[in-house]
């Protein structure tokens, strides 16, 4: 049975003036602020947090090194800022955990809509021009554990664990919190693989284009089948050890 999934609303997408309508450096001006966190977005995703400087950043956003730290601070700092720019999104990834929670909960579909709900939103946000680069900073740059990330993960994602890991336990309450973590990070890494490989463009032989969205209905049965597998009661057995030999 499948399910549609409320669409979740970006936040204001970042826009990058040309460079002939930059105006002096001085003074408040929110595009070149916007450029700034963009091009923050950008480079971080592709080379990394540590693989980028702020001069390197000031250069991709066309404005002068002095504004960075004037809008942002620090390099940490311009990082933070770029997943609180984005909060919206997981705010609405939270709402639709609750919803689909509360709609199914005594349905059998009830486990295929919180992933639906779970997964859905990173594959638009992954195929959209606003989110391309933000979805592949997280898949990529949060891995690696450093101050950084380390405080990007506990604001910004560690709640939408959390609500993901609750979800999962209310539709198959035998299983423990224990293995409820786990099929989380079991769905997570699959979630996080698709939307930053490109491999498998090369090993269907160029069947499959990398990132493709359309490939969600298989993500999302992959993932529930693998979560309802691990999460089924354990068989009882009888136990024989005890018992004597013929």
């Amino acid at each position: 049975i499948w399910t549609t999934v409320q669409y979740v609303p970006m936040p204001t997408a970042l826009v990058r003036p040309p460079p002939a309508s930059l105006p002096p450096a001085t003074g408040e001006r929110p595009d070149r602020k916007s450029a700034i966190l963009l091009a923050a977005e950008k480079l971080f995703a592709q080379r990394g947090y540590h693989g980028v400087s702020i001069r390197q950043i000031a250069a991709e956003a066309g404005v002068p090194v002095a504004l960075v730290g004037y809008y942002y601070g620090a390099k940490h700092e311009l990082f933070h800022a770029i997943f609180a720019h984005w909060q919206p999104t997981i705010e609405a990834r939270l709402a639709l955990l609750r919803e689909a929670v509360a709609q199914t909960r005594a349905q059998p579909a009830a486990l295929h809509r919180i992933v639906s709900a779970f997964v859905e939103p990173v594959l638009r946000m992954r195929a959209s021009p606003e989110g391309e680069f933000y979805a592949l900073l997280v898949s990529r740059e949060l891995l690696y554990v450093r101050d950084e990330t380390d405080r990007v993960l506990r604001e910004f994602f560690d709640p939408l664990a959390h609500t993901f890991i609750d979800a999962l336990h209310t539709v198959r309450p035998q299983a423990t919190r224990a293995q409820t973590a786990w099929a989380y990070q079991f769905a997570l890494g699959a979630l996080l693989h698709h939307t930053s490989d490109r491999r498998v463009q090369r090993l269907s032989r160029g069947a499959n284009p990398p990132n493709d969205a359309a490939a969600a209905p298989l993500l999302i049965r992959f993932i529930t089948a693998g979560i309802d597998a691990a999460l089924q009661a354990p068989p009882t057995h009888p136990d024989h050890s005890k018992e004597s030999s013929p």
